[in-house]
């Protein structure tokens, strides 16, 4: 999909159980993961969002997993605010840590922000990290663990993990054989 013809298809639903979820993880592993890739994947999500969801206030975020550099930021719409980074922030903290998607890490807790807390010890660093849908790893073909995060921020959590996913395999199915 390029940015100039996005893809008015619906949006799949997003699964919830752990294994579905996984499963889903495991097919977007890319053939390579450049700033170039990036700018694509970024461009391709915002115009799909502008697409799907005309006037959402959402903000894409790609960076680097083991630096955070910055790789790709925008916004859809007017009407982010502060508290749009805030999320994005706190979802890649998930994404860094546990190598899995924060609608995974929603999911594995059942949505109890007190449980995951305790769970992993947080205490006062529990404000760190988000377990609501919308970052999700990028994980290159060969290579070990976590190269990139890409957040969205600001659809309901289950459309901003969706979204990220369907422009990963879009991208994925536009470099097969490359």
């Amino acid at each position: 999909m390029s940015s100039s013809s996005p893809s008015t298809k619906p949006l799949r639903e997003a699964p919830t159980d752990l294994a579905a979820i996984t499963a889903q993880l495991t097919t977007i592993t890319l053939p390579h993961f450049t700033s170039d890739d990036a700018w694509t994947i970024g461009t391709s999500l915002r115009a799909r969002i502008r697409t799907l969801f005309p006037g959402s206030a959402t903000v894409i975020n790609i960076t680097a997993a083991n630096s955070d550099t910055l790789l790709f930021h925008c916004t859809t719409s007017p009407g982010v605010n502060l508290d749009n980074d805030t999320w994005v922030s706190r979802k890649r903290a998930t994404v860094k840590r546990w190598g899995v998607s924060s609608w995974y890490m929603h999911h594995k807790m059942g949505g109890r922000e007190d449980e995951f807390q305790r769970k992993y010890m947080l205490g006062d660093r529990a404000g760190q990290y988000a377990i609501h849908g919308g970052g999700v790893p990028v994980r290159v073909e060969g290579v070990e663990g976590v190269v990139g995060v890409i957040v969205v921020s600001g659809l309901k959590q289950h459309e901003d993990h969706q979204v990220v996913i369907e422009a990963l395999e879009e991208f994925i199915e536009g470099h097969r054989g490359s």
